[in-house]
C-alpha cells in the first residue's frame, strides 16, 4: 500500500507532465520541454509545439522517465534545483512568490489561472498565511 506522501508525489508528477502533454498521448518531446525551460529563462511565452516539433525526429519521452529526470541528482543538486525555480517566481519586493507572479510563470509555461486561482494555489501551501509563499513554505511543497 502507497503512502498519502507518495500518492500526492505521483500526482504531482502526473499534472506537471500533462501540462507538457498537451496532445494527451502519454509522451512529451524533449524539444517541448527544452523550449518551456528557455521561455522560463527569457520571460517569454513558450511557443507552441505543432509549429517547431518534427515528430519523426524529436526524442520525446513518457511519464516513467520524465519522473526519473525530474528526481535524479543528489540532495545538494536538489536544494540548488529548488532555489533556481523559486527564483524564478520570486518577487523581491514582498521576498517570496505572490499570486501575481505565480500567474506570470504559469502564463509562461501556457498555463492561464486567473488571480484567484492563483491565491487558492498559494494558500494550500502558505504555512503562515501571509499570502506569499516563502521558500521553506515552497520546499515543503515540492517535496510533497
Amino acid at each position: 500500500m502507497k503512502s498519502k506522501n507518495v500518492n500526492t508525489r505521483e500526482q504531482y508528477h502526473q499534472r506537471v507532465f500533462s501540462c507538457f502533454d498537451k496532445t494527451q498521448q502519454g509522451k512529451v518531446s524533449v524539444s517541448t520541454i527544452e523550449r518551456c525551460v528557455d521561455a522560463i529563462k527569457s520571460g517569454e511565452k513558450a511557443v507552441s509545439e505543432e509549429t517547431t516539433t518534427d515528430p519523426h525526429t524529436d526524442k520525446s519521452m513518457e511519464l516513467e522517465e520524465f519522473v526519473k529526470l525530474v528526481e535524479q541528482g543528489d540532495e545538494e543538486d536538489k536544494e540548488k534545483d529548488l532555489k533556481q525555480a523559486f527564483n524564478m517566481m520570486y518577487e523581491e519586493s514582498l521576498q517570496g512568490i505572490t499570486p501575481k507572479s505565480l500567474k506570470r510563470m504559469l502564463s509562461l509555461l501556457g498555463e492561464s489561472k486567473s488571480l484567484e486561482e492563483c491565491e487558492v494555489m498559494i494558500s494550500q501551501f502558505d504555512i503562515n498565511m501571509d499570502g506569499i509563499i516563502s521558500f521553506d513554505e515552497f520546499r515543503v511543497m515540492m517535496m510533497q
